[in-house]
């Protein structure tokens, strides 16, 4: 029987972004790109190789439990679930930082370690980085919307959230207070996978690299 690679990618941009870089090493999956297809896995049979796209923050859960073995997703989603996988290679695709923003005026509040409320849609980022790095006792809330909008009607002091340009924090009025981290996306894969396909996995990175140059 024939023993296939499974890759899981995150619906959206990323998925064309690195159906397009797969494409530069030879693999191909026509199927993937017409948008009207109902299917739900895709194959590419000449390289035993089969996709499927998922909701992101369900990539690192597939590639954890083995259901796929290799995923494409951003780090801040590989940070916020804290799924048991390996992180093999920084595509570099859609860079940004997870950072801190606010009004000016809470950069005090941040600098004398005072008790805030965080809204953030990342909760285990901002938990993390207040509680272990900061040592800063915050309340954390988590939100599902813009997060620009929580400092602005008084719901909490900061934010925890992506910032790519700024210009959302600056037309409303907050700014960059702290950096947590640079994000990009990440190739991740699932431990016994690597283990029992580790030459052909090998070769599907080395591939990548080879096209990120």
């Amino acid at each position: 029987m024939k023993k296939y690679i499974t890759i899981a990618l995150a619906k959206g941009r990323l998925a064309e972004q690195t159906l397009a870089l797969l494409e530069q090493t030879g693999i191909t999956c026509e199927e993937m790109k017409d948008k009207k297809t109902r299917k739900l896995i895709f194959t590419n049979e000449e390289r035993g190789l089969k996709f499927f796209l998922s909701k992101t923050s369900d990539v690192p859960t597939y590639v954890e439990y083995g259901a796929a073995d290799l995923g494409v997703v951003g780090s801040d989603t590989i940070l916020e679930e804290g799924r048991k996988v390996l992180e093999v290679l920084d595509l570099g695709l859609g860079r940004c930082d997870m950072c801190v923003a606010g009004p000016a005026s809470a950069r005090e509040l941040l600098k004398k370690n005072q008790v805030i409320r965080v809204a953030s849609k990342y909760p285990q980022i901002a938990k993390d980085y207040f509680y272990n790095r900061k040592h800063q006792t915050v309340e954390i809330i988590k939100l599902n919307g813009s997060v620009e909008l929580a400092p602005i009607v008084g719901l909490s002091e900061v934010i925890v959230d992506i910032v790519e340009t700024g210009s959302t924090l600056r037309a409303n009025g907050l700014e960059v207070l702290e950096t947590i981290c640079p994000l990009s996306a990440r190739v991740i894969v699932n431990e016994a996978s690597m283990k029992l396909q580790r030459e052909r996995i090998a070769g599907l990175i080395k591939n990548l690299k080879q096209a990120l140059q």
